[in-house]
């Protein structure tokens, strides 16, 4: 059976004719509240598919941990013992070692483009580290080649778009290691090395497809002139979470010089760059609700000034004033639900429009991805509901306690 202050509550946000400007206000309060909540949604929905788009880009190349050295030559003599020290600890799930240097290709008499050039294992298998052999267009990490050159090496897309290099061509390589003093032109004069382009890959992250060329281990050791040495060892966990913790106890195992950075130190700037966004946006945001949460309160005002006469009648036949009070609470607690409601189902509908139909397009030499990707996280959900219904149920203290302490004379002598 129905409470006396919800039949009051109902009551009063029911239009008449004479307090239709209460019922229209009570409209643009309700609203606000929607508005504000479905901001709320869109928004934070926007900073996590950012934070998440961009750790997914981020991990298809680069490993949970990276295990180097520290000072001028980052190399690693002695990887054998290090990966043995690692390998078969709890949560690792699999240790390989890179090469990682630089080089100047050309594919023509006229044009050159600096890259990164990656040395991984010809055939990670299962023990792959990362996910870049899944984003392979072409080609895989046999690196066998055709012709008689130094070595395969992938593209990435759009660094073979603008070398126009494609399976089965050559690029020339200019490696800044191993350069001679040629007496004849009286300076140091770098090795060319010749690589037959065996494939591409398309990570969707900008600065991998457009800076990064992929060969084996082998010839990145020779090209780098490590000889048997590494640039290091990638590592991939069981939990990428647990990066951070991890790395410390191997940082401690190990000892110096050895280095062990995880995927979030690598990473920190634009993680922590994100994250104080979000709370930005998040925080300016809520003050629509909170906007939102002042027009209830006037509203309400107004509806204690518009029923003074028929509280202090109610008042005067005994009705308690903590039934008055509850009876306002409830009416502005049901702006917020129903506001609430409508602003998520809308939120969630306009997230799911905007990241499926990818409709904002971005620079990804700026902001490394695409498109603007959306997804809603269910903990935000959660919080943004809580905290729109709690505003809007606090707003109405103040309006509830003036109607809950009208004197029943003085009311119903009200004019």
């Amino acid at each position: 059976m129905s409470r006396l202050d919800t039949k009051l509550a109902g009551r009063y946000m029911r239009s008449r004719r004479s307090s239709r400007m209460v019922s229209m206000i009570t409209l643009i309060a309700t609203g606000g509240v929607t508005v504000g909540v479905m901001a709320l949604i869109v928004v934070m929905g926007v900073m996590n598919g950012l934070q998440t788009e961009l750790r997914e880009k981020i991990l298809v190349a680069t490993p949970h941990l990276r295990i180097s050295t520290y000072g001028k030559g980052i190399r690693l003599d002695d990887w054998e013992r290090v990966q043995d020290s690692v390998v078969g600890r709890p949560g690792i799930a699999a240790v390989a070692p890179f090469v990682l240097t630089q080089g100047l290709l050309t594919a023509g008499a006229d044009y050159h483009e600096g890259a990164y050039v990656l040395g991984i294992e010809s055939d990670t298998g299962a023990v792959a580290t990362t996910g870049l052999a899944s984003r392979f267009m072409d080609g895989d990490l046999n690196f066998e080649t055709t012709l008689d050159v130094d070595g395969a090496i992938i593209l990435g897309r759009r660094l073979g778009e603008r070398l126009v290099a494609y399976p089965g061509d050559t690029i020339v390589v200019l490696s800044p290691m191993g350069a001679k003093f040629n007496p004849a032109i009286g300076s140091l004069a770098a090795k060319f090395w010749v690589f037959e382009v065996t494939g591409h890959f398309e990570t969707g992250m900008f600065e991998y497809d457009n800076a990064y060329a992929v060969t084996s281990l082998e010839t990145a050791q020779q090209f780098a002139q490590l000889g048997n040495a590494v640039s290091g060892l990638e590592v991939r966990l069981d939990d990428l979470w647990q990066a951070r913790n991890i790395g410390q106890e191997i940082a401690v195992q190990l000892g110096y010089p050895i280095r062990v950075m995880d995927w979030q130190s690598q990473n920190a700037g634009l993680f922590q760059a994100l994250e104080l966004e979000k709370l930005a946006m998040g925080t300016v945001l809520l003050l629509i609700v909170i906007v939102a949460a002042f027009n209830i309160v006037s509203t309400l005002t107004m509806v204690v000034r518009d029923k003074t006469r028929e509280i202090g009648i109610l008042r005067a036949m005994g009705l308690p004033a903590r039934i008055i009070r509850r009876a306002f609470i409830l009416q502005g607690a049901l702006i917020g639900v129903l506001g609430t409601s409508l602003g998520t189902v809308l939120g969630l509908l306009l997230a799911r429009f905007v990241d499926s139909r990818r409709l904002i397009d971005l620079n990804p030499s700026v902001y490394f991805i695409d498109h603007l990707p959306v997804r809603v996280d269910p903990a935000d959900l959660a919080i943004i509901v809580v905290a729109s219904v709690l505003v809007a149920t606090l707003a109405t203290i103040y309006p509830a306690r003036q109607a809950a302490i009208l004197n029943p004379v003085d009311a119903i002598r009200y004019e």
